[in-house]
Order: C-alpha cells, then sequence, then structure tokens
C-alpha cells in the first residue's frame, strides 16, 4: 500500500508567479508530480484550510511525508487567501509530527511580513530540509538519493506537471481557479544585473520552457477540469523563446505556437490571460512587439492584463536601480498595447497595461513622486486606457542591491500622498473610460457574500465588483456597470429586473437614487420602458432592462 504525502500550500507571489487563490501555482501542482512517481499517495490542503481546521494536523502527522511550498516576494493585498506568514509556518513544522518535513519556494529567500518591511533570512525551525533552487526539482533529487537542491529542468518538470495535474480537483476554489502556467525561470535583464530590488535574476538567465511542455500539460490541466489559465510565471512573456541579449527581439512565431496549441487542446478554455510585459522591450522593438501582442489578442480571452514593471518616473531613479524602461518609453509602450489591445470584444477592452510603482528605491528624493504624477496626469490627458495601477513600497530581500541604501521611512508623507491621488483622481475617472456605464461583464463569481456581495471574473488583475444584493459565494452572475469606485465598480444583475429588484439595489440606477428608488417600488409593476421613464424622468439601460411578471434568479454556484 503506498505510503500518504501531503502538500500544504502556504501560497506564493513572485515577480513572476502567483499562487494565492483564486490562482494555483506550479510548484504545487509539479511537486504532486513528483510524489506521484514516487508512488505516494497525494493529499493536498491550503494554509487557510489549516487555519479553519484544526483536525488536519493529526491527519497529516500520520503521513509520511510533507511539503509545504510558501513564500512571497513582492507586496500584495489579496481577496481570496491569506499567505502563510513565517509563525504559521513555523508553527506547521513544529506541530506536525511523524512525517519527513520539507519546505519550499520563494521562503528559501527570506521573509517579510509585507512592503516597507526588509526581509530577513532566518532558519525555519521544525521542517527536516529545505528545498533549495527549484523545488520540484530539489524533492525529486532528495527522494532518489541526492541531496535537497535543484536547477529547473524541463524535461523533468514537464512529466510531473501533467502527473501531478488532477490535484487542482482538491483546491478548494475549483473549479472556479486560475493555473498559473510557467513559459520561462530567469531574467535576461540580469545580464547587467537586473532591477535592483527583484528577486527573478536569483533563478539567473532565462531558461525558456518548450512550448509542447505548457500545451501538454494545459490539455491535461484541461482534462482534469481546469477551464481559466495564465501565462505568467515569466518576467516578460514577449520574449518567449527569444534570442540572446538584455532586451532579446519578441518572436512572434514562438507566441503563435505557443497560444495555438494551448486553444487546440482546451478548445473549451473559458479564460486565457498573460501577466508580465516588460515595456522596455516594446520600446526597443516596436514593430516586433506590436506583431507578438497581435498574436497574443488573436488567441487570447478579452479582459486581459498586460503587466508593466515600470516602478518610477524619476530618470535618475531609474538608473541608479537599472530599471528597464524610462517614463518615454513607458509611454511609447502604452500606446503600443493600446493600439493593439483597446479594441473591444462584447464591450471588454482585449488587453490594457497595467502599472506597478514602487516607492523605497535607492536614489527616490521628495520629487520622485511630482514625477509619477506628472506621469500619470499626461497619461489622463492622452487617449491611452490602462487598466490598473498598483502603488507599492519596496520589500527589499538580502541578495538584492536595493536592500541596502533604500530609502524606507523617509517619505511616507509624499508615498501616501501619491496613493490618494492615483486613487482619487486617476483610478475613478480612468475606470470610467475603460468600463462605462452598462458594460456587461460575464460569469462574475462572487467571493464576499453581505448587503453588498463582492466578486471577480477569473482573470488576470480582475477588478472588483459589487453587487448590491445578497449573494452566496461562489454563485456565478452576469452583471452591467451602474458606478464607480476609486478600485471597484458597481453593478446590477443582467437582464436588469427593475420589478423584482430590492429598493437597495434599485437607487444604484443611474439617475434613480434613494428618492426615487422609493417611488419605483411603490409604482412597480412597470409594463414598459417608456412607462417607466414617464413616472420616473429616467431612461433607463435600453435593452439591459427587462419588465418580468416574475422574478429571475443568477447562475447556480
Amino acid at each position: 500500500m503506498p505510503a500518504d504525502a501531503w502538500i500544504i500550500d502556504g501560497y506564493v507571489d513572485e515577480p513572476a508567479c502567483l499562487g494565492v487563490p483564486p490562482y494555483i501555482s506550479p510548484y504545487v501542482r509539479t511537486i504532486a508530480g513528483v510524489l506521484k512517481e514516487q508512488k505516494f499517495r497525494v493529499h493536498y490542503c491550503t494554509i487557510d484550510q489549516v487555519r479553519a481546521d484544526p483536525y488536519l494536523f493529526p491527519s497529516i502527522s500520520k503521513a509520511g511525508l510533507m511539503v509545504m511550498i510558501a513564500g512571497v516576494t513582492v507586496p500584495g493585498k489579496y481577496l481570496g487567501g491569506t499567505p502563510a506568514t513565517l509563525t504559521e509556518i513555523q508553527q506547521v513544522g513544529l506541530q506536525i509530527r511523524g512525517p519527513e518535513k520539507y519546505i519550499g519556494g520563494p521562503i528559501g529567500f527570506g521573509y517579510s511580513p509585507g512592503g516597507g518591511e526588509k526581509a530577513i533570512i532566518q532558519a525555519i525551525t521544525g521542517f527536516d530540509h529545505l528545498l533549495v533552487g527549484s523545488a520540484p526539482e530539489a524533492l525529486h533529487s532528495h527522494l532518489t538519493g541526492g541531496r535537497p537542491e535543484g536547477t529547473v529542468n524541463y524535461s523533468l518538470s514537464d512529466k510531473w506537471s501533467i502527473i501531478g495535474s488532477d490535484i487542482i480537483k482538491n483546491h478548494p476554489s475549483f473549479p472556479h481557479m486560475m493555473c498559473e502556467l510557467e513559459t520561462a525561470r530567469g531574467c535576461s535583464h540580469q545580464e547587467t544585473g537586473g532591477c535592483s530590488f527583484c528577486t527573478e535574476p536569483f533563478y539567473g538567465p532565462p531558461v525558456y520552457r518548450p512550448a509542447n511542455g505548457v500545451i501538454d500539460e494545459v490539455g491535461s490541466l484541461y482534462t482534469a477540469g481546469a477551464r481559466h489559465f495564465r501565462l505568467g510565471r515569466q518576467p516578460d512573456l514577449l520574449t518567449y523563446q527569444a534570442g540572446g541579449g538584455e532586451f532579446p527581439a519578441p518572436d512572434p512565431d514562438a507566441l503563435r505556437t505557443l497560444f495555438a496549441g494551448i486553444r487546440e487542446k482546451a478548445p473549451g478554455l473559458m479564460t486565457l490571460h498573460i501577466d508580465n510585459i516588460n515595456p522596455g522591450t516594446i520600446a526597443r522593438h516596436p514593430e516586433e512587439s506590436h506583431e507578438a501582442l497581435s498574436v497574443i489578442t488573436r488567441y487570447h480571452t478579452p479582459g486581459d492584463v498586460a503587466a508593466f514593471g515600470m516602478e518610477t518616473a524619476d530618470h535618475e531613479v531609474i538608473r541608479i536601480n537599472n530599471l528597464k524602461a524610462s517614463p518615454e518609453e513607458v509611454m511609447d509602450a502604452i500606446r503600443t498595447v493600446n493600439a493593439v489591445g483597446a479594441k473591444r470584444s462584447a464591450g471588454i477592452p482585449e488587453l490594457l497595461p497595467g502599472l506597478n510603482f514602487i516607492s523605497g528605491l535607492p536614489g527616490e528624493t521628495k520629487e520622485t513622486f511630482e514625477y509619477n504624477q506628472q506621469f500619470l496626469q499626461e497619461v489622463l490627458q492622452g487617449r491611452c486606457l490602462i487598466r490598473r495601477v498598483n502603488v507599492r513600497q519596496l520589500m527589499p530581500f538580502p541578495g538584492t542591491r536595493a536592500y541596502e541604501g533604500n530609502t524606507l521611512g523617509l517619505y511616507d508623507a509624499k508615498f501616501r500622498a501619491f496613493k490618494e491621488f492615483v486613487r482619487a483622481k486617476f483610478d475613478s475617472p480612468m475606470l470610467e473610460r475603460v468600463f462605462p456605464i452598462g458594460t456587461v461583464f460575464r460569469d462574475i463569481i462572487i467571493e464576499v457574500q453581505g448587503p453588498v456581495s463582492f466578486g471577480r471574473q477569473m482573470g488576470s488583475y480582475p477588478i472588483l465588483i459589487g453587487i448590491p444584493l445578497s449573494l452566496a459565494p461562489g454563485t456565478v452572475i452576469d452583471a452591467t456597470v451602474v458606478d464607480f469606485g476609486m478600485r471597484s465598480l458597481t453593478a446590477l444583475p443582467v437582464p436588469v429586473d427593475i420589478n423584482h429588484l430590492p429598493v437597495q439595489a434599485l437607487k444604484w440606477l443611474p439617475g434613480v437614487g434613494k428618492k426615487k428608488a422609493a417611488m419605483v417600488a411603490a409604482k412597480r409593476p412597470f409594463v414598459s420602458a417608456d412607462l417607466f421613464r414617464a413616472i420616473t424622468g429616467v431612461t433607463p439601460l435600453d435593452h439591459l432592462v427587462v419588465f418580468r411578471k416574475n422574478p429571475g434568479s443568477p447562475k447556480g454556484p
């Protein structure tokens, strides 16, 4: 009888990998493949499940082996789950007794409680082995008689990713989950030392995964029930299978092979998105980048985001930290992505840029924040669309150049003022451009229930949507935009059923408000849009409104 092995998913978030629900990282799937190949009976749970169920510890303690994957090297805020803290990781190691215990993932680079805090490297008590380097290869090495160390080897891990693919069925978000797909490891920018703050250069120069490895893994995940995928485990997807150099030119044919193969293996997929795109690549290779982006928009699904690691608009900070692109180059890249991706499919832009700013870098001054604000004002004055702006504080790790000489804590007031400017003066008007009133979102998955329930579509940086109804988590609903927050939208289920919506939802109809909502409720039922308009003076959302005699219902969970 095979021995039991447990994988505890403490969640990961790196510059080029996300594994916080609803995302599941490549780590846990390939680790599952390693364990299955070694004839273990594999079980999987998340750190959130561990927190909620104290009886998991006795079950895990009876196993022959346990692997925990954890580590966050970029600051983030999460709705679907909370990454394991250092205290929790050590509690897992100390309280689970019996199995041989391994820990791997970016936790090996150190631990920081969040943005604005230096990471520390310290021994993680309670575990027998730290998986050094690439965790699946390191585990395989140790289980077959070697040391718990490994370097990326796609000739091995491609096989494990397929063997371990059905572990996704044990994820609490299944089937509403995003499978993060690895296409490469390492960074070409590391030729000159990489960006001063980034941990991706720790993986060395780029090692590109063969397209058939990615495609076959997608096929296996699709068979297991996955329908949502993101090509996210690479610092710059445009350079997939590209040539050498610090800023290699994109290879559109390589991307075409990859995306077309995924579509063939997963014909009924619902989401195919991307993550990181280097604006420096686009600025240096505009024609090849335009073609590569066109390939992506041909095969992906709408609502996609190309995340630009801009970091700052201060030329001197860019120079000191060896960043990837000047503000002028980033603006050129924004225009290029808009030229290809701003077109709409069913009302949703195909592919838009997202911008990342980091505060606390070496060389930062008070003027840095003025340059950042001026850059965003220039974006607003133009016609381009930006999907989202992340404003973060540096989380420096030992071994990066930003670990020493950073400016953390020097300009906290300026940082807060800039963040407030972005939320109040940039995000709201930009959201109105990107998702105007009447925009319809399909397949919103409710994650938080309340008087206003919150949900998101599956995707890369999906917008948070508030529905002013109490809806159970897991409910899937279509809704239309009726109002805007700083970083979220308010929407009503479509079709908008005026005769049966509660008063607290009616007030969100454009032009209605609290007073007219009470009048609408008193005058119901309406038999036509004309009658509604005559009584309220409000033109309803045209084709999105219905006047039913009996209430409808959203899609079930």
